[in-house]
Parts: C-alpha cells; structure tokens; sequence
C-alpha cells in the first residue's frame, strides 16, 4: 500500500508519496483500511520536528482517520472485521491502511459519514476536553477562543453555545469572520484591523473572560492574559504562529492571580474510559445537530503536501480531510 513519509524534517515538500508496508496486525492490534484522514496543525510540529516522533524517522504523519477493520489481531475481540471506526492518535494516518492498537479505536455510529468522523476526531474530542473538563463551561460563562474560524474553533463555537457561554473569537479576516459567527459566536474580533485585548475589554464591560483558548501561541502572549478576569483561566494548547518564549511565572500573579494549563488531547484521552467517554460526548452533539461538521477542503492524500501549504497559510477554514 501507499503512504505519505517523511524521511527528513523541514517543509511541506518533505512530504513523500510513497509505497509502504505495514504487514498484519499482531496482538490487540486491528489493521484498518482508510476511507478518510483528517488534516491537523499538530501534523505540521511533527513534518518540522517541534514534536519529536515517537519512533523518529522516517515517519507517516497523521493524527486522525476513519476506515474499516479489514483484520484482527491475537486477543482483539471488541471489534471484527467491516466494523466502521474511527480515532485521534497515534500518528500514522496518512496511508492507505495502518495498523493502530485496539484500544485506540471507537466505533463509529451508522449515522456519521467517515469523512465527517475522520476530520473531527481530534479536533471534537479537543473541544470537548477543553469545554467539559480543562474550564467545564458553565451557563452565563463568557470564553475567548483565538483562530475561531480554525477546524476546533468552528466546533468550540457551537458547542460552547450550548453549554450557555458568551463566545468571543478571534480572526484574521473578514471572511473568516463571517464564518466564525454562523457557528456560534456572539463576537467575532480581526486581530489584523482590531486590537483584540481592547475589543474584548469592551465586549466585557472591563471584566475580561473566564477562560482563554488559545492555539496560536507566540502572537497571541502576552495578550491573552490581559483579557482574563482576576483568576481566570489561560490554556495554552497549541502554538501556530510559533512558541511561546520561557516567561516568569510571577506575570500570572501581576495580572490578577491567573491560572495557566498546557493540556494536550492525548492525555486526557489515555485512559480507555476516559476516550470512549469523549468520543461518546462528541458523537451525541453531532448526532444531534448541536455540532455540525463542515468539511471545507477535500485534498487526495498523495497531495498532502499541497494541504499542508494551505494550512500553514492559514488558507484554510474549519475541517480539512484527506482522501486515499
């Protein structure tokens, strides 16, 4: 079968079509056949080596995907083959077929297409953990979120919605904006012609947020701390536009007694429990329309390499899947 590896870190040409083979699973593993993979900023820290790769090089990159079980390893007896599944990690999606352990999988249920699970694994089971359990968002709530017109932005949005928040984002243009405020944001800041620590002082009344989600990193420090209330909470998950410089702890103390997370994905799902869990939570919203899922860019695998340019051109919006 064929992948997409990468043999040595750097751009998005590094990113190799290329013949791959995986064999047959072995114990508590499944072998899954693509229908779907989904395209993530956290495949972009793993081309360039931010993230170190687990096994190192070569690698094939990938966080999410959706498929059917085509075989069954020694011991596997929660899943047979022609199940639907789908999964968030471990890396190794861009390929035709992979070999992923049993536990990392979920079934998928009838009524969600495997595109629409493949490019909403991580980025769904993302927003769920920081909507229900980083700052469990509660009615009257207000939450800032930085790239809401981004693939977990435009799920954090509705979601939030529901949950009773005011939701504040912010983009990096006007049709973005539009964007981000049909799927469920009450304000909608462009940090290129707006101030966004101004704007939300404004939207607030002086208060500032309960809670900051913010992906984009660098660029956004250490402005999203000043629009937090006293003792509310910054979570930093992610770093688009670069990492964050080491910076003194007594800065949260200076700007009200703040409290600050860098949470990942992959350990609040570590546990069995704790993934079904998640997954369940994000399959109940979409199956009942509370989220839906736009797939706004479809790209053949082969052409991961042009995908991964449009993303990092922030050329993109809301969910992104490749296809085998």
């Amino acid at each position: 079968m064929k992948a997409i590896l990468v043999s040595q870190h750097g751009g998005p040409e590094v990113l190799e079509w290329r013949d791959h083979e995986i064999g047959n699973p072995g114990p508590g593993e499944v072998r899954i056949r693509h229908e779907a993979v989904g395209l993530n900023f956290i495949d972009v820290y793993f081309r360039t080596g931010l993230y170190p790769a687990p096994n190192g090089l070569p690698l094939v990159p990938g966080n999410e995907g959706a498929g059917v079980v085509t075989a069954t390893g020694e011991g596997v007896s929660g899943f047979k083959e022609g199940d639907r599944v789908a999964y968030a990690g471990p890396i190794g999606a861009y390929a035709q077929d992979r070999i992923i352990a049993a536990e990392k999988i979920v079934r998928l249920p009838d009524n969600i297409d495997m595109d629409v699970a493949a490019g909403m694994m991580l980025k769904g089971m993302t927003a769920e953990y920081l909507l229900r359990r980083t700052h469990a968002v509660q009615p009257g709530d207000t939450i800032l979120y930085h790239a809401a017109a981004g693939g977990v932005g435009l799920l954090v949005g509705q979601w939030a919605k529901s949950l009773g928040a005011t939701v504040i984002g912010t983009v990096g243009s006007s049709e973005k904006a539009e964007l981000a405020a049909a799927h469920g944001y009450d304000h909608v800041i462009n940090y290129r012609t707006e101030d966004f620590v101004s704007r939300v002082r404004d939207i607030t009344g002086g208060k500032g947020v309960d809670v900051v989600y913010d992906s984009v990193g660098k660029d956004t420090f250490p402005g999203s701390l000043d629009c937090l209330r006293p003792r509310g909470l910054w979570a930093s998950f992610g770093q688009s536009s670069g990492p964050i410089e080491p910076f003194n702890i007594g800065i949260l103390a200076q700007k009200g007694s703040l409290f600050a997370t860098r949470p990942t994905l992959f350990t609040y799902i570590a546990s069995r429990d704790d993934l079904v869990a998640s997954a369940n939570a994000l399959f109940d919203v979409v199956s009942r329309g509370v989220v839906k899922i736009g797939i706004n860019q479809r790209y053949p695998l082969a052409e991961a390499a042009r995908a991964h340019a449009d993303l990092e051109a922030r050329q993109t919006t809301g969910t992104t899947v490749l296809t085998p």
